[in-house]
């Protein structure tokens, strides 16, 4: 799978109508259909973001958005992170993070990386070097955690 994703990454204001449309598709197929999550999820975050579509052919099948540090935490950001329903255990999520993390780096340096990740999603996060950082929180009544990647020391 991971060979297989096309990668386009986009500031808000260069994404297609029809890649926002998929994007937003995406994200309500998940975040609010699957995770039954009423919440609004057009936050007004999206036109400071990068946004980082991972395609398999046409169809969508990961994204994250990529924040500058300051825009969305102090520290650099990854957020709305997804993998489609289809493409899960294909090794897809692991190929986005891994991607992001890439490009978050060449973008703005060796910063340190702020997430707030699904407490379920905990050890998948831990195994790219993320760390806990907060106490658990309910977001739109799901667990959440921050977790923190601190820069690589060389």
């Amino acid at each position: 799978m991971q060979a297989d994703i096309k990668w386009i990454l986009r500031p808000f204001d260069r994404l297609t109508v029809s890649e926002l449309y998929q994007v937003m598709q995406l994200r309500s197929q998940v975040f609010v259909v699957e995770q039954k999550c009423i919440y609004l999820d057009a936050d007004n975050k999206d036109q400071q973001a990068f946004h980082l579509l991972g395609y398999n052919g046409e169809f969508l099948t990961v994204y994250a958005r990529l924040f500058a540090p300051g825009e969305y935490f102090k520290e650099a950001a990854i957020g709305r992170i997804i993998t489609a329903p289809a493409v899960r255990r294909s090794g897809a999520g692991k190929a986005l993070m891994k991607k992001s993390i890439e490009i978050v780096r060449r973008l703005y340096g060796a910063v340190p990386i702020r997430i707030g990740a699904q407490c379920y999603l905990n050890n998948f996060y831990t195994s790219f070097g993320f760390q806990l950082d907060s106490d658990e929180y309910l977001e739109d009544g799901i667990p959440h955690v921050e977790m923190l990647l601190k820069p690589e020391i060389e």
